[in-house]
């Protein structure tokens, strides 16, 4: 969804009169200004999947920042800047010649690390070849466990890796991969991931809310880069999911985290034969739209082929759930000139994650971010 300019995000006036001042709008109504936008340097999210990226550039957007992707002669996966550096023309519109990118409009080359190899036509260089003022901004790449992960910073060395998938080739596991896009801020499309309250309203009869609730102890664990809540006590949910965990019901140990600075993960057992892992990848598009790689790994009593056939449409019900109350939440964030929220201790996770990316956003994130542990209870 795109910004909505200022002058847009104020309740709007009859077209024959004059906007009122801010000042003069009550409190209630008056625009906050508020924004979970954030911006995160140094830091690797997933820009596609490795199938998405063959022999042509690939265009994709982080952050609001168009990149182009391509395969250097190695066959390696490299970034640049979406921007040819002669003439501003967008490299993703030409082609890869012998493992280089080659600018659609006048033939300009650049290789994995965005210096410019080749200008057709200049007779003489004058020893200039890969000057600075040629080269195309590169950022880091890696590609691992069936993604491209982009370093978010341009020309810097990365400090750290990608967040490593689980499971994926663990005996016995079965793994679909979805992807979808959300109109929400990163922390929003996140907080939804992981909570817990809304699963008995929005998705009731898939999930929750097929019967009466129950008090469930939550033990809450956050360090310098991450939160989990661990549910303890926690009946198989009811709805059409928890059946298929479960048939037979019981109590199920229940996890959900938030890894910095995108992975969002849920994780369920019951007993030692039924075992359920979502990881979602969030890579924030730009300030209101987020792409989730989802990536679910199953081990249960039932054969994966058996269940996979429809736990994938049951999963992408429930996204689409998701994705369409995201949409209603950024346009009325939109509408009344930025976020108002209400919490309690029960929106378990939000002020969490907001305040690990906030940190991640202004780089202060290291060893005086001491581990820290809280318990509580909800109905669920």
């Amino acid at each position: 969804m795109p910004d909505v300019p200022p002058s847009a995000a104020v309740p709007t006036t009859p077209p024959d009169s004059p906007a009122l001042p801010r000042a003069a709008l009550p409190e209630a109504v008056a625009p906050t200004g508020q924004s979970s936008v954030v911006y995160l340097p140094h830091q690797w999210f997933a820009a596609c999947e490795s199938k998405a990226l063959r022999r042509h550039p690939k265009p994709v957007t982080l952050q609001g920042v168009r990149l182009v992707l391509f395969r250097g002669a190695d066959g390696a996966p490299a970034a640049l800047l979406d921007r040819c550096p002669h003439r501003n023309v967008p490299l993703s519109r030409g082609s890869v010649v012998g493992g280089e990118l080659e600018c659609a409009y006048h033939g300009w080359r650049f290789e994995s690390g965005g210096a410019c190899t080749r200008v057709p036509g200049l007779c003489r260089d004058s020893g200039e070849r890969g000057a600075a003022s040629r080269r195309a901004p590169a950022f880091a790449t890696r590609e691992l466990d069936g993604f491209v992960w982009v370093y978010s910073t341009p020309d810097a060395t990365p400090t750290t890796e990608p967040y490593r998938l689980p499971k994926l080739d663990a005996p016995g596991y079965t793994t679909v991969r979805r992807s979808v896009d959300f109109p929400g801020t990163l922390v929003a499309t996140v907080e939804n991931a992981l909570d817990v309250p809304h699963t008995a309203f929005l998705h009731r009869g898939l999930f929750r809310g097929a019967g009466e609730p129950n008090r469930i102890d939550v033990r809450v664990t956050r360090t310098a880069t991450s939160v989990e809540a661990e549910y303890i006590g926690e009946p198989r949910p009811e709805g059409l999911v928890g059946r298929m965990l479960s048939p037979s019901g019981g109590l199920v140990q229940h996890w959900d985290r938030f890894i910095l600075p995108c992975v969002a993960q849920v994780e369920y057992r019951l007993g030692d034969e039924n075992h359920f892992l979502v990881t979602s990848i969030m890579t924030p598009v730009d300030g209101h739209l987020t792409r989730a790689f989802a990536v679910l790994s199953f081990n249960l009593r039932v054969p994966g082929w058996l269940i996979q056939p429809f736990l994938a449409p049951i999963a992408m019900r429930i996204f689409k759930q998701d994705a369409e109350i995201l949409g209603l939440q950024s346009e009325a964030g939109a509408f009344w000139g930025g976020e108002r929220y209400v919490s309690t201790e029960i929106d378990i996770l939000g002020a969490q994650i907001q305040r690990l990316l906030k940190r991640a956003a202004d780089g202060r994130l290291g060893p005086d971010d001491k581990p820290w542990v809280k318990e509580l209870v909800l109905e669920a």
